[in-house]
């Protein structure tokens, strides 16, 4: 299924192990019929969870399904409920069509925000194709494999006041306080981060995990779901341009590995 300029919605790698990462707010692409009525603060979709496909390679290699969207998370924000309900009741957060930045600067020009009928367009588009295949895919390892762990796989700034105080731990688990995945993993992984030494790490703090953990994180029907934000300041440049920095990346691949062994070993073993 295509969007209004013909590009695929995603694209997924099928792996071979009981393993898939969705990295649903990897797209930068905006249409231009959507830009046209966006700010230039659109422009630079600055809240990208940038260059996860590239940090995570590793676990293409090792046999990974990867999912991961075309489009921009200001086109339709994927790990948002359809219905746009906020997963933190009283705490700020962006919705299903975000219409500000992170730093709150607006993403519509005056008089265009999208109406009820353009949200229902772009879910049509963009967001049903994604969960479709993200179903899917669960369902193919499943069948396959018997239980399978979804990783999402999230990064963003070190500092963005609007959502925490200070900075943010380097690495933080959701697990839904515990319920989309077998117990403890959350825990387990914010251990090994722990023990690594030279990184924080916290389990079910200020990112408990977005609507794909929690409405997919099934553990009695084994699927077992678990969400990564990873502070963007261990792996890449924070600021434009947004630069990958290898030598940072090089220094955190080696645990990221570990940690997708730790889960992978746990939800074998539930």
């Amino acid at each position: 299924m295509t969007a209004t300029d013909t590009l695929p919605v995603f694209s997924l790698h099928r792996g071979s192990l009981p393993f898939l990462i969705s990295i649903p707010h990897l797209g930068t692409r905006i249409p231009a019929d959507i830009a046209a009525q966006m700010t230039d603060a659109a422009a630079r979709t600055d809240d990208c969870d940038w260059h996860l496909d590239r940090l995570y390679a590793f676990a293409k290699r090792m046999g990974a399904s990867i999912l991961a969207p075309t489009y921009a998370r200001y086109v339709i924000d994927l790990n948002r409920p359809p219905d746009g309900a906020n997963l933190y009741p009283g705490q700020d957060t962006t919705g299903l069509l975000p219409v500000d930045t992170f730093d709150k600067e607006p993403l519509y020009r005056d008089g265009r925000l999208p109406d009820d009928a353009e949200v229902a367009r772009r879910r049509d588009a963009y967001w049903k194709p994604y969960h479709e295949a993200l179903q899917g895919e669960l369902a193919r390892l499943t069948a396959q494999h018997g239980k399978v762990l979804l990783w999402e796989a999230h990064s963003i700034r070190s500092h963005v006041p609007r959502f925490f105080d200070g900075r943010l731990p380097d690495f933080n688990f959701g697990t839904s306080n515990g319920a989309s995945a077998v117990a403890g993993l959350a825990e387990a992984l914010a251990k090994v981060v722990e023990e690594h030494g030279g990184y924080t790490a916290v389990a079910n703090g200020r990112f408990k995990g977005g609507y794909i953990t929690r409405h997919y994180g099934q553990p009695e029907k084994n699927v077992h779901a678990v969400q990564l934000e990873l502070s963007q300041i261990t792996y890449m440049q924070e600021q434009m341009p947004y630069a990958y920095d290898d030598a940072l990346a090089a220094k955190i691949e080696p645990l990221l590995a570990k940690l997708v062994k730790t889960a992978l070993d746990r939800v074998a073993a539930a």
